[in-house]
């Protein structure tokens, strides 16, 4: 799940603000900063900000061995390089998730599982995987609802790099799994020995039903040829502007059936696009 870390920083809007810090960071660094991750991920950073991003920059400057701010940006406008744009965006986001987090989305979607066919072929879409709690959480619930022999195929993406590979490894240390109860762990997951003590591991079998991709929301190049009959998309949507906000809802409308639910945030209200989608409940919209 892409999000950023709240933050009130009372740095006046001009001039520079290094008192203290070990780069020189100044209004019209953030600037650039704000300009760049809008165009590469849509995100909208505010102005309190600023102390956030030069915390997470500050890492980039020192593993790529650049002195200042002003010259990290240039190389990376100039150079394009691939691979530190995404540590860029990387540095960026920060992946706040838990499994089962916003408990009655899983309630209804059990339910929704179940109201059909056993034989239903079902295509899911969770769009901010972040470090795989939410996707698992997802599949859990359909093997629940739907027995081991269902048809049920979760694409699970996220824009950070890293994140994803954590969801892939579906590995967890205890503490983030207590929610859970024994019978699930039990049924799920396998408790790490020796040295992975105080770890488990997703088992093969939830883990089989996701395909991990990255994927990024802002850009008109989703991969999918076949569309989906439920979409999570969580606490995503309140980092970007009402126009990113509106191409994205377009663009999720496009790849889902006539009919399919969405899933959005707690914080997420989307009833100006009652021509794309309209609330059946709590936080769950319907495809118009």
């Amino acid at each position: 799940m892409l999000r950023t870390a709240p933050h009130t920083d009372t740095a006046q809007a001009s001039g520079p603000m290094s008192q203290g810090r070990e780069f020189t960071w100044t209004s019209a660094d953030f600037s650039r900063v704000q300009a760049l991750i809008y165009k590469h991920a849509g995100i909208s950073l505010h102005d309190g900000k600023h102390a956030m991003v030069y915390s997470r920059l500050s890492r980039r400057l020192r593993e790529t061995g650049y002195e200042s701010f002003d010259d990290y940006l240039t190389w990376l406008e100039k150079q394009g390089d691939a691979r530190e744009w995404q540590e860029f965006v990387n540095a960026l986001t920060t992946n706040l998730t838990s499994f089962f987090r916003e408990q009655h989305h899983f309630d209804i979607l059990a339910q929704h599982l179940k109201s059909k066919p056993a034989s239903t072929p079902w295509r899911v879409w969770c769009n901010a995987a972040s470090t795989g709690e939410e996707p698992y959480s997802i599949v859990l619930t359909a093997q629940e609802a739907l027995g081991p022999n269902a048809n049920f195929k979760l694409t699970a993406s996220d824009i950070d790099s890293k994140v994803l590979q954590t969801a892939s490894n579906g590995v967890y240390r205890m503490e983030n799994v207590k929610s859970l109860s024994q019978e699930r762990l039990h049924k799920f997951f396998m408790r790490g020995k020796a040295s992975n003590a105080g770890m488990v591991r997703v088992k093969p079998e939830l883990r089989r039903m996701i395909d991990f991709m990255q994927v990024n929301l802002i850009r008109d190049d989703w991969p999918f040829k076949e569309p989906f009959d439920i979409v999570f998309c969580r606490n995503v949507m309140i980092y970007f502007d009402a126009p990113t906000q509106r191409k994205v809802l377009e663009r999720i409308h496009r790849v889902m059936k006539p009919g399919g639910m969405l899933f959005v945030g707690h914080a997420e209200n989307f009833s100006e696009s009652r021509d794309l989608f309209i609330l059946r409940g709590k936080t769950v919209y319907e495809r118009v």
